[in-house]
């Protein structure tokens, strides 16, 4: 007599064979977002290294870094690849990555370096908008060339000399908006940016101070739950170096005395 080989598979069999795939799916399904996540920080860290060779070699030909914002010299000339943003709510005009050359000189291979990986952005009109959740400069720094702004952030752009503490002072980091200062991380009340229309992404992802602001729809998660691994935040110094740090380290405090923690990591001097 010829016996007959089995060839299916038993109820247990096939229930231990789920139990073992939906096991390894557990434990592999976090593994690989955290990998993921950690390898769009690291891209992160090399986009602001690049930004910050950029802006050094802007501020070593020119003696100060590039103005954070600039519609009076060049406001009736077009900057490379045409004005950025949204002409409802941005202003038009010349941004501090304008300036550094190649950056923007072809936005088709350059402009990836202007975008954070990381980013959280949920709202199709921002994620278009380089203005928006990517990187700002320290307005401190970067001054404005002109407007209603408070005179700290309106003037000439400074250049090493003028940074009593490089090593220390932030002149690139994770943000809301292309521009970031002091303001738009303390608990003090605002306003936080004289452009009202971009209040609600005046902010460095990840704060908790984030939770008691106004953030702009589609911002949200962006803003309070943060783009990195434990809510930290890649920021760029004025010496030229990168650091990965809490969110909460940037937080300037009012108190009944004044603030802490402003100079010299947001103001120069």
């Amino acid at each position: 007599m010829i016996s007959m080989k089995r060839t299916a598979f038993t109820l247990i069999e096939l229930i231990v064979v789920v139990a073992v795939i939906a096991l390894l799916t557990a434990v592999l399904v976090p593994a690989l977002s955290r990998v993921r996540r950690n390898a769009r920080s690291v891209v992160c860290v090399s986009n602001i290294r690049q930004l910050l060779l950029a802006m050094s070699t802007y501020e070593l030909e020119n003696h100060t870094f590039p103005p954070g914002f600039d519609d009076l010299t060049y406001g009736t000339v077009p900057p490379p690849g045409g004005y950025i943003g949204d002409a409802s709510r941005d202003l038009q005009g010349w941004w501090w990555f304008h300036y550094l050359g190649g950056i923007m000189r072809d936005r088709s291979e350059n402009s990836s370096v202007m975008i954070c990986p990381s980013r959280d952005m949920r709202h199709p009109s921002v994620k278009a908008n380089l203005l928006c959740s990517n990187y700002g400069v320290n307005r401190a720094i970067c001054k404005d060339a002109q407007g209603p702004s408070p005179d700290e952030f309106v003037g000439t752009p400074l250049g090493l000399k003028s940074i009593r503490y490089p090593s220390e002072t932030l002149l690139i980091v994770d943000s809301g908006y292309s521009l970031i200062s002091w303001r738009g991380v303390t608990n003090d009340v605002g306003p936080y940016y004289e452009n009202v229309l971009r209040e609600g992404s005046f902010y460095v992802p990840g704060l908790a101070v984030n939770k008691e602001r106004h953030i702009f729809p589609g911002y949200e998660e962006d803003a309070r739950d943060g783009r990195h691994p434990q809510k930290k935040v890649n920021a760029g110094f004025a010496d030229s170096h990168v650091s990965t740090l809490k969110a909460d380290e940037l937080f300037v405090e009012k108190t009944s005395s004044g603030y802490t923690n402003l100079s010299s990591l947001w103001m120069p001097k």
